[in-house]
């Protein structure tokens, strides 16, 4: 149901209560690009359909237009995307003046037929898939994120340097010094519950100056729209206070990571298919099979979990981010907690995940290796017990690096047949280009190693 409806917007456009819409689609790397509109000319004309460079899904953070995309390149010329509004995402933006928001799906612009590597299309896929076997993937992510002092152009213009994180200490569960923090943190909850996102709390988290923020569970496609219009709104609601906000997992190589936890069960007309109460953990067979396909396919997907070198960095013993993707029973060692056991609650939590993750392609190859498991019948593996780090050798790793995460997505034949191979090629590139930035970047750390010594 929409937070905003059409003829609600066209009456608040009319008295003057609404002058800018925030026309959205959402990039590879999870970012909402797009045009503002009059909204005068939005309710008269463009609600239908805008228009777009096709090169906004097939950029990098910096914008650039790498080569090796077969779907747009300087030979086909850069042509257009039609970006159509998605209605039911309209919404105010109540930390901006007058502006609400709408977000769109990406089509051809000839056929008008759906971009299959958009994000949003690629997510949407794979809820229909488990929609044709009657089933509604349910799912709610985690937000860490690290406030720091001074604006994003003040730090910016310091070269990322000499970084003063907002507090002195742990602020896990703190309420003194997250007291001290509500002055950013007590906007970005108002805010966005005022824009429809189901906010559930913030809490400090497990280090110096990180945030996580909770919203609660809703239909997949929803909660992975509710995390990337939050994401925005933490960015401009620190800016907004003279703050900065980031979603980098690893900023220092001493302090612990910032993760997106995805948390997923599957339901059918209002019950959860996830629970048995007459077995152990109070976990459906489907559970199981759900849960095996999840963690036998886990290399496969990790590059949509984990897209940039610094994402690998979070990969470190005694961190609570996980090295090992088994599962176990409420577990924070472990790649896969068993949460809510025993109970209608019953869920499974993926930890592996970084707080710069795409929201819908992760969700989307989790429902895809969910749904391989479910076809095929795998069997669960026992619960790994006590400290996951330290588990017997035998037990499947985590891929360390971007390098192993593109290789394991390139052979992934399960992502090839959930996805189709356009949509894994395109990611292959985008992580390939990824890669090769880096590659080419002589870094202070070398500089300092190497510049007398060597």
């Amino acid at each position: 149901m929409a937070v905003l409806s059409f003829e609600h917007l066209k009456e608040q456009v009319a008295d003057g209560l609404v002058d800018t819409v925030l026309v959205c689609l959402v990039d590879m790397q999870g970012r909402l690009m797009g045009k503002r509109f009059h909204a005068a000319n939005f309710v008269e004309h463009s609600h239908a359909e805008t228009h777009c460079c096709n090169y906004l899904l097939a950029t990098d953070l910096e914008m650039a237009t790498p080569d090796g995309y077969a779907s747009t390149s300087w030979e086909r010329g850069y042509g257009d995307y039609v970006m159509q509004p998605d209605l039911s995402t309209l919404r105010p933006v109540p930390w901006l003046e007058g502006t609400v928001m709408v977000l769109c799906d990406i089509l051809d612009h000839h056929t008008h037929a759906p971009v299959p590597f958009s994000p949003r299309q690629v997510l949407k896929n794979q809820i229909a898939r488990l929609e044709a076997l009657g089933m509604t993937p349910m799912m709610a992510t985690e937000l860490e994120f690290f406030l720091f002092e001074g604006g994003f152009d003040e730090i910016r213009k310091n070269g990322f340097r000499d970084l003063t994180p907002i507090s002195g200490y742990n602020e896990d569960y703190h309420i003194l010094q997250t007291t001290k923090e509500e002055a950013v943190m007590r906007p970005i909850r108002n805010n966005l519950f005022a824009a429809g996102i189901p906010v559930e709390n913030s809490k400090g988290e497990a280090e110096i100056g990180q945030e996580e923020l909770n919203i609660r569970y809703a239909d997949a496609l929803a909660c992975a729209d509710h995390h990337t219009i939050a994401k925005q709104a933490v960015k401009e609601i620190a800016w907004q206070n003279g703050v900065a906000a980031t979603f980098l997992p690893k900023w220092h190589h001493d302090r612990v990571g910032s993760s997106s936890h995805v948390h997923q069960s599957l339901w059918k007309d209002g019950t959860p298919l996830f629970h048995d109460a007459d077995r152990p953990y109070g976990k459906s067979e489907l559970m199981d099979r759900y849960m095996a396909g999840l963690i036998e396919y886990a290399p496969d997907y990790t590059f949509f979990l984990a897209p940039y070198v610094n994402s690998y960095k979070r990969f470190k013993k005694g961190t609570f981010a996980p090295t090992r993707s088994v599962w176990s029973v409420d577990n924070r060692t472990a790649g896969f907690r068993l949460c809510g056991d025993g109970t209608k609650g019953v869920r499974i939590e993926c930890r592996i995940g970084g707080s710069d993750m795409n929201p819908y392609l992760a969700q989307a190859a989790m429902l895809a290796a969910g749904i391989k498991g479910i076809e095929d019948g795998l069997e669960l593996a026992t619960p790994t017990t006590g400290d996951v780090y330290h588990a017997d050798g035998s037990t499947p790793e985590v891929p360390r690096t971007l390098r192993a995460a593109i290789e394991t997505l390139r052979g992934s034949s399960m992502l090839r047949e959930a996805m189709g191979d356009e949509t894994v090629d395109h990611y292959v590139r985008c992580a390939e280009w990824e890669q090769e930035e880096f590659d080419a970047v002589v870094t202070d750390w070398e500089i300092a190693r190497g510049f007398e010594r060597a």
